[in-house]
């Protein structure tokens, strides 16, 4: 068993963008007459807009039908995209740019796995000048069990195997990149080993969790990751 495939997470991964996210959903509410109350943060890490909107609304007595919910999601996609183009900088990890290049230059393939949606994830991509390393990405507009469920993960696996039918692409030889409990749980229920990054929360917190936890990329030891992978 060799390592072939590297999935990342998108945000708190490859972009620091909570703070952006939980502005554009408490303005959405707001805008709702439905002020957050703090609650935005909470709900917010590591899950999908949809999922993150209907507890919210819901745990404010609101009906929520899916066509409120998609209007709601298109609002908050565009002001995404303005607030994101706006940006001086973009708020990518300091460190993830050289380690996808490196990824990509050892020959693995690469691949976004997220619940954030396609656009705001091709957005980010294309704007850090990304995107032409990875094959393919998996976003919310293509999944529809939320994390912890393994979906995600298991359609980037069957999308890499129509791209690369010469590849004989197995679960146990992919390798996720994940910042929280439930997106490692999802990789988990995959068969995928995992990486979690300490972007979102403490090391010790994700310790026991994945098969390495790291603070940075740069202590991503490959030779020890590749080891384990050809030991199995």
């Amino acid at each position: 068993m060799v390592l072939k495939a590297v999935l990342f997470s998108f945000n708190g991964v490859i972009i620091k963008d909570e703070s952006i996210h939980r502005e554009l959903i408490d303005e959405l509410l707001l805008a709702e007459n439905l002020p957050s109350q703090g609650k935005a943060r909470k709900l917010s890490v590591g899950r999908s807009d949809r999922a993150c909107l209907k507890e919210l609304l819901e745990l404010r007595g609101r009906y929520v039908t899916d066509e409120y919910l998609d209007k709601l999601i298109s609002k908050k996609a565009i002001a995404y995209r303005q607030r994101v183009e706006q940006l001086e900088v973009l708020p990518i990890y300091p460190d993830i740019i050289g380690f996808i290049e490196q990824m990509y230059n050892d020959g693995y393939k690469l691949v976004v796995v997220t619940e954030s949606s396609r656009s705001e994830v091709e957005l980010v991509l294309k704007q850090a000048r990304i995107g032409l390393y990875f094959d393919a990405i998996v976003a919310g507009d293509d999944i529809s069990q939320p994390i912890p469920d393994p979906a995600g993960y298991l359609l980037a696996i069957e999308r890499l195997t129509k791209l690369y039918p010469d590849l004989n692409l197995s679960a146990s030889e992919c390798l996720a990149i994940e910042d929280t409990f439930a997106g490692l749980q999802a990789a988990k229920a995959a068969n995928i080993q995992a990486v979690a990054i300490a972007h979102t929360y403490p090391f010790h917190m994700l310790q026991r969790q994945a098969n390495w936890t790291i603070d940075t990329f740069a202590d991503l030891e490959l030779d020890r990751v590749k080891a384990y992978f050809g030991s199995n």
